[in-house]
C-alpha cells in the first residue's frame, strides 16, 4: 500500500496554501496568536545565525545518503525495509567541531522523505522538518544540506517524515572535539532499535492500525496506558509506567538480531568509549555491559560530572557517552526493551571464547542511572537567570481513541511556544497521561532547572513535571515533540516559534 502519514494529511490540509503564501517554513502561520511575523525558515535572521558560526578557513566534510527500498540481513532475519544505502544502520558521518558539513540526499524512495540532524543547533533551513523548514524531498529528488557543526557530541540522523524512522532509516552523526584528550583507547558507536518492517507489517499499517483503535489485525497486542481520556491494558514498567504502545517483535543492537549478534572488539585492559545513540521509535532500553561497571561522561552531546553505574535507561532520542575498562573475555552488551518482553544483544569481544553464558547481565538489575541522575560540568552548564518567559507544555493523550496532545491539541492546532531571540525561556512539562514520554526540542540544548545533565531530549513519567531552561539563540521555527514517533504522528507536536 502506498505511505500513507498523518502528518503529511495534516500539514497537507492545514498548511499547503500557508506555504504557497510564505515559501518554506510559511507553515508555521498556523496558531500564531495573532502574531504576523514569525521567523522563518527563510528569514534572514536564520542566515545572519548561520554566518556567525562560519570561520576562516572552515573544513568542508561532504558525505551522500541515498533512502531507498532494500533487503537487508538482520541476523539470521532477513527483511524488505528501507535504508541509507545497502545495509541498516546507515553509514557513520563524522566531522568536528565548527566543521562545513554538506550533504546530499538522493531520495531513491517512492514516497517523498527528508532527513533530520538530530540534537544539533543547526541553521533552520537545514532542519529537515517538511512543512515547517523545507519542502519535501521529492521520490526522485535531491536534496543538498549544508550547516556548521557547532558543538562536538554524540547524534544522529533520520527522517522527520511520517512513521519512516522504524524503517531501517537512521544512522549514527559523530561531532569530534579538536580539544578533546581522547582519553581512550577504542570507540564502540551503539546503535539501539525496536523492529518490526518486513515481518508482515509496516510501520505505516501500525500507525493505522493505532488510529483505527489501538489493536492490530494481526491480534499482537498494542500496549500503553491511557491519558485522562482513558485507560488501557499496556506493557508496564515500575520506572517509566506506561513504557510503549507497540510490542516489537524484535529489537536490534547495530542492525543485528540477538541471534546472530554484532560483536564489538578490543584489547583486554583497553578503555572503550562506547557513544549510546537510542534510535527506536516507541521503546525505551536498559543497557548494561556484563561484567562491568560504566563511567558516564556525556549525555546528548554534552558533558557531565563522571558518574559510575552498572545500566543506564535510555529513551528514544538520547545518547549517552559511558568509559568502560574492558577486562578479557566475551561479554554481553544487552539493551532490555524497558517494560517490554525481548531485548537486544551484541557481544563485546577481548579474547577467545564462545558466547557469554548469559544473554542477561546482573547488572541491569542494579544501579540504573538516568539523564536526571547526572550533573552537567561547569562549563556546560546555563547560567542562573530569571526567565523572561516560561511555556506550560501540557502534554496528554489516550490509547481509544489514540490521539495524543499538546496544551489539549494535537499538531497542527497545537498553539505554538512563541519566544523572541535573547530571551531565557523556560519550558515546563506537564505529563498528564499514565504513559512517559521523551520530549525532544529541535535546534536547541536545555538544561533541567533541578539539576541534571544538559540535553535536548528528555523523559517525562506519567503524571510528573519536568521544567528545563533554554536560551533563544537560534531563531527559526523549532519542532517540538515527543521522541515516540507514534504519539508525535497522532498529534503531540507543536513547534518553538521565534517571533521578529
Amino acid at each position: 500500500m502506498p505511505e500513507l502519514t498523518r502528518r503529511r494529511l495534516l500539514i497537507g490540509g492545514a498548511g499547503a496554501g500557508v506555504v504557497g503564501a510564505l515559501g518554506v517554513g510559511g507553515v508555521v502561520g498556523w496558531n500564531q496568536l495573532g502574531s504576523s511575523s514569525p521567523v522563518t525558515a527563510s528569514s534572514d535572521a536564520v542566515a545572519r545565525a548561520e554566518a556567525a558560526r562560519r570561520s576562516a578557513g572552515q573544513k568542508l566534510v561532504t558525505a551522500r545518503l541515498t533512502p531507498r527500498p532494500l533487503t537487508a540481513d538482520l541476523g539470521g532475519l532477513t527483511v524488505d525495509t528501507w535504508g541509507y544505502g545497502d545495509a541498516v544502520p546507515g553509514p557513520v558521518i563524522r566531522a568536528a567541531a565548527g566543521d562545513l558539513l554538506r550533504i546530499t540526499v538522493d531520495n531513491e524512495l517512492p514516497t517523498e522523505t527528508s532527513v533530520h540532524w538530530h540534537g544539533l543547533a543547526l541553521r533552520n533551513d537545514m532542519d529537515g522538518v517538511p512543512g515547517m523548514t523545507q519542502d519535501p524531498i521529492p521520490a526522485g529528488g535531491r536534496f543538498t544540506y549544508e550547516f556548521t557543526a557547532p558543538d562536538p557530541g554524540t547524534y544522529f540522523y533520520h527522517p522527520h517524515t511520517g512513521v519512516q524512522l522504524d524503517r531501517g532509516l537512521y544512522g549514527a552523526l559523530v561531532i569530534d572535539d579538536p580539544a578533546e584528550p581522547g582519553d581512550y583507547d577504542a570507540e564502540w558507536i551503539v546503535l539501539l532499535d525496536d523492529w518490526v518492517d518486513g515481518t508482515g507489517r509496516t510501520p505505516d499499517q501500525v500507525l493505522e492500525q493505532l488510529l483505527a483503535g489501538g489493536m492490530d489485525h494481526g491480534g499482537m497486542a498494542m500496549g500503553g496506558m491511557g491519558g485522562m481520556g482513558g485507560m488501557g491494558e499496556g506493557m508496564q514498567s515500575a520506572l517509566l509506567g506506561g513504557a510503549g504502545d507497540v510490542d516489537y517483535p524484535h529489537y536490534l543492537v547495530n542492525g543485528r538480531t540477538p541471534e546472530a549478534p554484532a560483536t564489538l572488539t578490543a584489547e583486554p585492559g583497553q578503555r572503550v568509549r562506547i557513544r549510546f545513540v537510542n534510535a527506536g521509535s516507541d521503546t525505551a532500553f536498559r543497557v548494561a555491559l556484563g561484567g562491568h561497571r560504566m563511567t558516564v561522561t556525556h549525555s546528548d552531546g554534552f558533558p557531565v560530572r563522571p558518574a559510575e553505574t552498572d545500566a543506564l535507561l535510555i529513551g528514544m532520542g538520547e545518547r549517552y557517552d559511558v568509559l568502560v575498562t574492558v577486562g578479557d573475555g566475551a561479554f554481553p552488551l544487552a539493551a532490555a526493551a524497558e517494560g517490554k518482553q525481548g531485548r537486544g544483544l551484541a557481544i563485546a569481544r577481548t579474547g577467545k571464547g564462545g558466547r557469554p553464558g548469559t544473554d542477561r547481565p546482573a547488572e541491569l538489575d542494579r544501579r540504573i542511572l538516568t539523564g536526571a541522575d547526572l550533573a552537567a560540568l561547569e562549563d556546560v552548564r546555563l547560567s542562573s537567570k530569571r526567565p523572561d518567559r516560561t511555556h506550560r507544555v501540557a502534554i496528554a493523550g489516550a490509547m481509544a481513541p489514540y490521539r495524543w496532545t499538546i496544551n489539549g491539541r494535537p499538531f497542527p492546532d497545537a498553539e505554538s511556544l512563541p519566544v523572541t531571540e535573547g530571551e531565557r525561556v523556560r519550558l515546563r512539562f506537564e505529563n498528564h497521561s499514565m504513559m512517559f514520554h521523551p520530549m525532544h526540542l529541535h535546534g536547541h540544548t536545555f538544561g533541567l532547572t533541578r539539576g541534571g545533565a544538559r540535553k535536548d531530549t528528555v523523559i517525562v513519567r506519567p503524571m510528573q513535571t519536568v521544567e528545563v531552561e533554554l536560551d533563544a539563540d537560534n531563531p527559526g521555527q523549532w519542532a517540538t515533540h515527543c521522541h515516540n514517533i507514534y504519539h508525535a504522528e497522532a498529534g503531540m507536536m507543536t513547534a518553538l516559534s521565534y517571533q521578529a
